[in-house]
């Protein structure tokens, strides 16, 4: 068996095909990588996708206690991966939720239903994998807009908004 990894100069169906390797590694000091800080939650944009050429993005998602988490939905054009770093994350894989602790993954394949909380009475931290990697940052800016600016949204523009950054809520 063989494995052709792909080419980083952009993201592309072609795998590099060079016999002497390349030098187009992406380093990003911490002092340069953006956080988003809410009361109940932090998201860390580790590698969002425009530093990753579009491969995927890596968020690293520190909740408070109790912090709560989005309701069930599904994205029709990226994964999502969860990793447990520490304390308990609720984890809805579309079926059901698991109590994941440090270590546990879940994967979510598009259009797969999820959710995720911190229903606990002790802080959780845990990394979000998506790929390819969309804009997720946007999204979570944009929330924190509507929240700083105290917006009260219609169901219409609610739905417009997820729309907008593949976000589809499920009922119940």
């Amino acid at each position: 068996m063989s494995y052709l990894g792909s080419h980083s100069s952009a993201q592309t169906d072609d795998p590099y095909r060079g016999d002497t390797g390349e030098v187009s590694g992406i380093y990003r000091p911490a002092d340069g990588i953006d956080a988003l800080v809410r009361p109940k939650s932090t998201a860390t944009f580790v590698a969002p996708g425009s530093a990753t050429d579009g491969r995927f993005g890596l968020f690293r998602w520190q909740m408070a206690p109790r912090a709560g988490g989005p309701s069930a939905h599904f994205h029709r054009t990226f994964s999502e991966s969860f990793y447990v770093l520490d304390g308990t994350v609720r984890l809805y894989n579309g079926e059901k939720w698991i109590d994941a602790t440090a270590g546990d993954f879940l994967f979510v394949p598009e259009g797969g239903v999820h959710a995720f909380r911190n229903d606990s009475d002790a802080p959780a931290d845990m990394l979000i994998l998506f790929a390819p990697g969309s804009p997720r940052e946007n999204y979570f800016q944009e929330l924190a807009e509507v929240a700083d600016k105290g917006l009260t949204l219609s169901p219409e523009e609610w739905k417009d908004l997820y729309a907008r950054h593949d976000q589809f809520m499920v009922d119940g």
